[in-house]
C-alpha cells in the first residue's frame, strides 16, 4: 500500500483551488498503481493517463504563475481558444484525465468497500467493472467497451493486486484496504472537484472514441 500513501494527493484548500504542480506530482505516480493491475493489459489506461498529463504539464510549464491551479487554466484556455474551447488544449486533456481518476477513484472505493462476486470473492471483475461504468463507458464505442470486457476477465487476483500495492510485502488485507481509504480522502475531495469546475464551466463533452 506504500505504492499510494507515499504520493497522497494534497488536502484541498477552503477555496477548493487545486493546484496544478502538485496536482501533476501526485498523478505522475497514477501509472505505477496501473502496473498493480497488469502492466500490459491495462497499458492503453496507463498510456492515457501518461500522455494528458504530459499535456497538461507542458501547459503549466509554459507559466507556471498564469497557470498555477488547474481551474486557471481552464479560465485562461476558454479566453484564449474562443469557440474551440474545450476541444482544445490542457483542458481537453485534462477532460480525459478525470475520467480515468474516476475509474481509479471508483475501484478503489469499492475494493475498500468490500464489494464482491460471492461465488468468486478473490476476484477484481465486481470492482472494475463498476469503475469503468460510472467512468469510461458512455465515452468508449463498441469496440473500446469489449476491449475493457476481455481486459476486466484477465485481471489479477485481489491477494495479488493488494501485495503490488504493498510493493510485494506481506500486509494483511484489511491493514491494505485501510491505507486504501485513508488515500480516498484528498484523491476522492479532488476528483470530485475537478468534475464540479467541468461542470460548473460546462466544459464537459460526450463525444465517444
Amino acid at each position: 500500500m506504500a505504492l499510494l500513501m507515499d504520493h497522497q494527493f494534497r488536502l484541498l484548500p477552503a477555496d477548493k483551488q487545486v493546484e496544478t504542480r502538485p496536482f501533476l506530482e501526485a498523478c505522475s505516480y497514477l501509472p505505477s498503481f496501473i502496473d498493480c493491475l497488469g502492466p500490459t493489459l491495462f497499458a492503453p489506461i496507463k498510456a492515457e493517463i501518461t500522455g494528458n498529463l504530459t499535456k497538461i504539464k507542458a501547459v503549466y510549464e509554459s507559466h507556471p504563475v498564469r497557470y498555477k491551479t488547474l481551474q486557471q487554466i481552464l479560465e485562461a484556455e476558454k479566453e484564449q481558444h474562443g469557440s474551440q474551447w474545450p476541444r482544445v488544449g490542457a483542458t481537453l486533456a485534462l477532460m480525459w484525465l478525470k475520467r480515468a481518476l474516476r475509474f481509479i477513484q471508483v475501484f478503489l472505493q469499492s475494493v475498500a468497500d468490500g464489494e464482491r462476486d460471492e461465488a468468486n470473492p478473490n476476484l477484481l471483475r465486481v470492482n472494475l467493472s463498476k469503475a469503468y461504468d460510472a467512468s469510461l463507458r458512455k465515452y468508449h464505442g463498441w469496440l473500446m467497451q469489449n476491449l475493457h470486457k476481455a481486459i476486466m476477465y484477465a485481471a489479477p487476483y485481489k491477494t495479488d493486486f493488494l501485495k503490488s500495492l504493498s510493493k510485494g510485502r506481506e500486509v494483511k488485507d484489511e491493514e491494505c484496504l485501510e491505507k486504501i481509504r485513508k488515500f480516498l480522502n484528498n484523491f476522492s475531495a479532488t476528483v470530485d472537484t475537478i468534475y464540479e469546475v467541468f461542470s460548473k464551466m460546462n466544459a464537459d463533452l460526450e463525444y465517444k472514441v
